[in-house]
């Protein structure tokens, strides 16, 4: 089978670029990581989350300034719901019941008796506790994608695939650590749905680098590379809007979604856009270089006697 790509990018014969470049942002991320850590929200530590409902329309200015008289400087509260009467704060302690209602009666005082106030608190047992599920959740979630592709393709698709998926759910983390982007419980969502969202561009491309793989014969290295540079085109096109409808989607949550939703759009557009970037420049190449390290099949030369 004869591939022309000459006049395409060579993505596998630009490999060594695209693994040079991943490995600096691995290093960054992890030297974020060991630094800075990780701006965790009140859900993964102790503090409390107060959800006020005041019935009338408030802005963010005169939230920010009743939480200052009744002792909270710095706490930037969120306001939304239906003609902004929802005021959200979250503080980075747990809060007495006293200084609930302290709160409570500083915005009756302002808006009048209807307000009601919804509270969550988190401990710090439960705030580990939640580290450590999340932590189970993705290993979990990667070691069953990678006995699903094992079974569908082969165990070199299934590393591969692994390690791609790994990397994008890491690259996640790492913006939000370099950035000192909030980590909550959205975050966790969007990192799991990054990973499903992945693993499905790269089971396009590796299914059909096993069509052609079936359909024709490859002697060296040089034809299983060139096979796995026509793969990606091939299916470039559908990888391309596939990905763009949901970060379309994606931009339009960021841009006209609440607060409480932003960050786990932007959670979203990192880890679609660092899905389609390994499924071409990281997966591929990685199956490849697995591949190329099997013995290759000769062809069986059948003489004919005339």
């Amino acid at each position: 089978m004869n591939f022309n790509t000459k006049i395409r990018y060579d993505f596998v014969g630009n490999r060594n670029k695209f693994f040079l470049f991943s490995i600096a942002l691995t290093a960054a991320g992890i030297l974020s990581l060991l630094i800075f850590n990780l701006n965790f929200g009140v859900d993964f530590k102790a503090g409390t989350n107060m959800d006020i409902s005041i019935g009338k329309q408030a802005t963010q200015q005169e939230a920010k300034e009743i939480l200052a008289q009744a002792g909270f400087e710095g706490i930037i509260p969120t306001v939304g719901g239906t003609g902004n009467d929802r005021v959200s704060a979250r503080f980075d302690e747990v809060l007495t019941q006293a200084k609930i209602v302290e709160i409570q009666n500083a915005f009756k005082a302002k808006y009048g008796d209807q307000v009601s106030a919804e509270v969550n608190v988190v401990s710090p047992d439960m705030a580990q506790e939640l580290g450590i599920k999340t932590i189970w959740a993705i290993l979990i979630a990667s070691l069953a994608i990678m006995i699903y592709v094992m079974f569908r393709f082969e165990w070199r698709f299934a590393v591969a695939a692994n390690i791609a998926i790994l990397y994008d759910a890491f690259v996640v983390v790492a913006v939000f650590s370099i950035f000192r982007l909030e980590v909550d419980l959205p975050f966790i969502a969007a990192v799991l749905t990054t990973i499903g969202y992945s693993i499905n561009d790269k089971i396009v491309i590796f299914d059909r680098i096993r069509e052609n793989l079936r359909f024709g014969q490859y002697k060296n290295r040089d034809q299983l590379a060139e096979m796995v540079n026509a793969s990606i085109w091939q299916t470039m096109a559908r990888n391309i809007y596939t990905v763009l409808a949901v970060i379309i989607v994606a931009v339009c949550l960021y841009a006209f979604g609440s607060e409480s939703i932003k960050l786990f759009a932007l959670a979203k557009i990192i880890g679609l856009a660092s899905g389609a970037y390994s499924s071409i420049c990281i997966a591929s190449p990685l199956w490849l270089l697995l591949k190329g390290k099997q013995k290759p099949k000769t062809v069986s030369k059948i003489s004919t006697q005339p």
